[in-house]
């Protein structure tokens, strides 16, 4: 592309006359052979040839600065495809630790643990937490969201203010960073 621009401009100087220092005496002369200029110059001094070179030279300048902004926004689209794969693999590893922390909370609940079990437990959840992971916030008798929660079963409830709403949680949601990587699993009732 250089090499194009070099032939042009030597073109284009080649055929630039030199110029003058005008004084009163080349004034006059230059006024009296105005009047008199050939056809094929056009008003700006320019031939044919040398205003083809230059529309070409203005085409390379537009091609080349779309080929610059086209880099430009390939560098932007890869680096943000980059970042998407690596959250995409790190939500991948989440989700296959997450039912390792539900069967330590099912046996924290159920059976007592030893106090060694409970700290990797603990550092688990900790180390799971500085990498983004958050648990959903759900209570028993807050509203069904579907956004956030899968219904698994519906029961029947006696009262009618509970209809709608959760009456057991089976499993948490959690979130890895603002995108939810495994729904709540809740018993709503109808």
């Amino acid at each position: 592309m250089r090499n194009t621009f070099k032939k042009i401009f030597s073109k284009m100087e080649k055929e630039q006359p030199e110029q003058e220092v005008n004084t009163p005496e080349t004034d006059a002369a230059t006024e009296n052979t105005s009047a008199t200029d050939t056809p094929e110059e056009n008003p700006a001094g320019m031939s044919e040839e040398s205003q083809q070179l230059r529309t070409q030279l203005e085409e390379i300048k537009n091609k080349y600065l779309y080929l610059a902004a086209d880099f430009e926004n390939y560098k932007r689209h890869s680096a943000r495809e980059r970042m998407d794969l690596m959250q995409t693999a790190n939500r991948d590893v989440m989700a296959a630790l997450l039912p390792v922390l539900d069967d330590f909370d099912r046996a924290e609940k159920t059976a007592g643990i030893p106090d060694g079990i409970k700290l990797i437990h603990h550092k688990l959840l900790q180390t799971l937490r500085q990498k983004g992971l958050k648990q959903l916030e759900l209570q028993a008798g807050a509203a069904f969201d579907a956004d956030t929660q899968e219904a698994v079963t519906e029961i029947p409830v006696p009262q009618e203010e509970l209809k709608g709403k959760i009456v057991d949680i089976i499993e948490p949601g959690y979130l890895l960073g603002e995108k939810i990587i495994r729904f709540a699993k809740v018993v709503v009732g109808k």
